[in-house]
């Protein structure tokens, strides 16, 4: 249909208002892909003269003439943008590394977490999302990343899926106020809870191996595939899941590190709580010694 087979119809032989006709082309405007109001040709808007030429014809009959046109306002050269300050890949990691060597106790940690700013994650971030529990205790539990509420609240693990973990290490006797210490690998949350890339990962690595150092636990808890690929180099959490291994820092220090579900999945898929729950009575058994 053409544009003014399109107006007769909307028009409907005078039986369509006028503004009931201009609502209806402009929703045709729109089903046929027009999105903007622009010419066939780029035009340099800067090259404008500062007020639009009046009509000669119109001067003629009003017995006026037109002003002459006033040349183009010269116009400053555009800077060019300076490049983007913020560190590379390599130096982020680096600075990182360097940050996390120079901590020696928990709040040094803490403090160098909140200050640092090479992942670019935290530009994005409502609050920095370190810890949340009890320093030092013999279980660190690490999940991925913070999600929405954990955001707001500057707490990891406080959402359903924080909810579910607190039950699951109450069944095994655990808390995080008495003696558990929870964490996740980036401490920024991606947008749009997107999964952490690994350069995002790795930007904050150093931090959370200077944090299994500074607690030294009897156990990591790892919660998700992202903690586990990170720290332990294993893909598939089907498969890594309920097996114990050890987490080697770049000092070379071991823990034990048993990888789980993460609480989120365990929400989606209900079914796995019973392979999670083999993977608590395993980490009891390690804690307690049995």
């Amino acid at each position: 249909m053409t544009q003014d087979a399109a107006c007769a119809a909307l028009a409907g032989m005078n039986k369509t208002s006028p503004e009931d006709a201009a609502r209806a082309l402009l929703r045709w405007y729109a089903e046929m892909g027009v999105s903007e109001a622009v010419e066939a040709s780029p035009a340099d808007f800067f090259a404008w003269p500062d007020a639009p030429p009046r009509s000669s014809q119109l001067d003629g009959a009003l017995g006026t003439h037109a002003p002459p046109a006033r040349p183009p306002t010269a116009r400053a050269p555009i800077a060019p943008i300076a490049p983007s300050s913020a560190p590379s890949a390599d130096e982020a990691i680096a600075a990182a590394e360097a940050a996390a060597r120079a901590c020696d106790t928990f709040d040094a940690l803490d403090a160098a977490v909140r200050a640092f700013e090479g992942c670019p994650l935290k530009a994005g971030a409502r609050t920095t999302v370190f810890t949340d529990g009890t320093p030092g205790a013999d279980l660190l539990v690490i999940g991925e990343a913070p999600g929405r509420d954990e955001d707001r609240l500057g707490k990891p693990f406080v959402g359903r899926a924080g909810q579910l973990l607190d039950r699951m290490l109450a069944a095994i006797g655990r808390a995080r106020e008495t003696n558990a210490l929870i964490s996740n690998v980036i401490f920024w949350r991606p947008p749009g809870n997107r999964t952490p890339t690994q350069l995002e990962v790795a930007a904050c690595k150093p931090f959370v191996e200077r944090l299994i150092e500074i607690t030294a636990p009897k156990a990591v808890l790892l919660a998700g595939g992202v903690p586990t690929q990170a720290l332990l180099q294993v893909t598939g959490i089907m498969r890594a899941r309920g097996v114990w291994r050890e987490i080697e820092t770049a000092s070379g220090a071991r823990f034990a590190a048993l990888p789980t579900f993460h609480p989120a999945f365990l929400l989606r898929q209900p079914a796995q709580k019973r392979l999670a729950w083999a993977d608590l009575l395993a980490l009891q058994r390690r804690l307690t010694g049995d």
